[in-house]
């Protein structure tokens, strides 16, 4: 994610000197090797002296940053709510002890600057989930007017996961207060091979293009695949974030053929279908019968 923000501000004829990057790992190896990518492609990076745990030890106490990107670990449990009560990371409400989802997205916003974007990745449960008290904290950050946009993406993504995940993009200041982007992704992509899927330039561009619409007060809805949305209507939703529920489905192309037309064609050829599997059937006993195995 580093490295491709430093490319892209290159892209954009931006001053990779004006970037500051601030980062954190627990795992040492990790680390290490974040380090060594930051060094080959002469990216100044503070990750910090040593390798530690985000919660327990928050090696950049008093960073603001305008933007922050993460893909922090799924579904985590047991990460230790129970010595961090009453953190003052927790504005919108305590997290479970059995999942760290809304842990994560709260340290991430007690770290956002005004102005400040944090995009991030998430498992799909956590747009709709009620349990641990995780359906207030969504609320209440939905309320703060902090969610700008929300993108399903299609399943196989990843190498080491096949789940289908959501982007979340959370804003301070948004350009349109009080609304939110709703986007669905899942029939994106293509199949790179059987297990991975990939999105093209095209795919990604549009994407950008819709948020940019958007932020811009000019997007057009598209059945199936975005809407705008306002708190209001989110709350109607009981503050569930999945897109299906507000781009709805696609509008099917009308090919011509009228309803009752359509019908006794489609049965008709059901009909000629099961007759065809009739005859199958009886052609495959004969054949088997014939070498000796009786059905």
């Amino acid at each position: 994610m580093f490295v491709q923000s430093a490319r892209f501000i290159q892209e954009h004829s931006g001053n990779l000197n004006a970037l500051s990057v601030y980062g954190q790992e627990s795992n040492a190896d990790t680390w290490k090797m974040a380090k060594m990518n930051m060094a080959i492609r002469g990216i100044e990076a503070d990750f910090g002296q040593y390798q530690a745990d985000t919660f327990f030890n928050d090696l950049h106490p008093q960073l603001k940053a305008n933007f922050i990107m993460a893909n922090p670990p799924f579904n985590l449990s047991a990460w230790g709510a129970d010595k961090l009560q009453g953190d003052i990371r927790w504005k919108y409400g305590t997290p479970p002890a059995g999942n760290a989802n809304y842990a994560w997205i709260q340290h991430m916003i007690h770290h956002l600057a005004p102005g400040g974007k944090i995009g991030l990745v998430l498992a799909n449960g956590s747009l709709s989930t009620q349990s641990g008290g995780e359906g207030e904290i969504r609320k209440n950050i939905i309320e703060a007017d902090l969610v700008e946009g929300i993108i399903a993406m299609p399943t196989q993504l990843f190498y080491s996961v096949t789940i289908p995940v959501t982007l979340w993009f959370i804003t301070r200041d948004k350009k349109q207060p009080g609304k939110t982007l709703f986007i669905d992704a899942r029939k994106m992509g293509y199949m790179v091979d059987r297990k991975h899927r990939d999105f093209t330039d095209a795919d990604i561009a549009r994407l950008a293009e819709t948020f940019e619409a958007f932020q811009n007060g000019t997007l057009e809805d598209v059945k199936g695949f975005c809407a705008a949305m306002t708190t209001e209507e989110i709350k109607k939703q009981d503050y569930i974030l999945t897109p299906g529920r507000y781009v709805g489905v696609e509008e099917q192309e009308d090919d011509g053929e009228p309803f009752g037309e359509k019908m006794v064609r489609l049965t008709g050829e059901l009909g000629e279908l099961w007759k065809r599997q009739h005859e199958l059937e009886i052609e495959i006993r004969e054949r088997l019968g014939r070498l000796g195995y009786e059905i």
